[in-house]
């Protein structure tokens, strides 16, 4: 098989492309200060500073941040469990091969426009509405989910195979029926390995909730940097990490029960 050849001239363009590519960066880093050296020592020398009054973990506060690590756990998972339910239906109805074009770009439109609106701000605004506490955090993780589980759930349906679809609507089945008996058995992959990664997100995301005093472990990290008890906040750091990786090997196990390809015999 021939390999193209590329030309002196092709070889000068792709060098321009990469250098003003490069340009660019540095640029962009310039005027983020990334390339003031005394300002990057003295981040450097802050952060070892900051780092060594992390150790050794504070242990005295582990049945606190525990109890709120269930908070937040809790959190999550209502919140994941309640975006999932509204972001299926409307990820089905933001595919291009399923809904009417109104019917799309209408979904479509409303996903974008809650996914334009950070979970953070999300948490401060049913703050207003509920006040302080767990509640306002499961709302805003809940219109998190719906919004970006929205979105790759219509694009998993755009990636169904079209000749399945084309097959399933010859037998003059209705639309519903195609969802029923098409998308969702051939998209049920997609479906099921990015609703499990949007509930190990939202662990993390929920302790970040806190910081705005939408309940969960976030209350007590935030409270411990404002008081300067960097070793407590370890401590939370770690359990956060724990949790995280638990529930990591957990969907591990369930992507292996019900997502394992299936093995040919010879």
């Amino acid at each position: 098989m021939k390999t193209k050849a590329f030309t002196p001239w092709e070889h000068l363009g792709s060098i321009i492309k990469t250098g003003a590519l490069v340009a660019l960066l540095l640029l962009f880093m310039a005027n983020l200060g990334f390339l003031d050296l005394s300002n990057l020592v003295k981040g450097l020398r802050n952060s070892t500073t900051f780092f060594s009054e992390l150790l050794p973990p504070d242990p005295s506060v582990t049945p606190t941040l525990s109890e709120a690590m269930l908070e937040t756990i809790q959190m999550a998972f209502v919140g994941t469990f309640l975006g999932f339910v509204l972001a299926l239906p409307l990820g089905i109805l933001g595919a291009r091969n399923i809904a009417p074009l109104g019917v799309m770009l209408g979904a479509r439109a409303f996903l974008g426009l809650v996914r334009s609106i950070p979970v953070l701000l999300w948490a401060l605004i049913f703050v207003v509405i509920f006040g302080l506490g767990p509640v306002a955090g499961t709302m805003a993780l809940a219109l998190y989910t719906l919004s970006y589980l929205g979105k790759l759930y219509y694009e998993a349906v755009e990636g169904v195979n079209p000749e399945v679809l084309e097959a399933v609507k010859g037998t003059g089945c209705s639309r519903l029926q195609l969802v029923r008996f098409a998308v969702l058995p051939e998209a049920a992959n997609s479906i099921l390995s990015q609703l499990l990664f949007m509930l190990e997100y939202n662990v993390r995301s929920s302790s970040v909730l806190g910081f705005v005093g939408a309940g969960g472990i976030g209350f007590y990290m935030f409270s411990y940097i404002n008081i300067f008890h960097y070793q407590k906040l370890m401590t939370a750091i770690l359990l956060t990490l724990m949790v995280v990786m638990l529930l990591d090997f957990l969907s591990t196990k369930i992507r292996d029960r019900f997502l394992a390809p299936a093995t040919a015999t010879h």
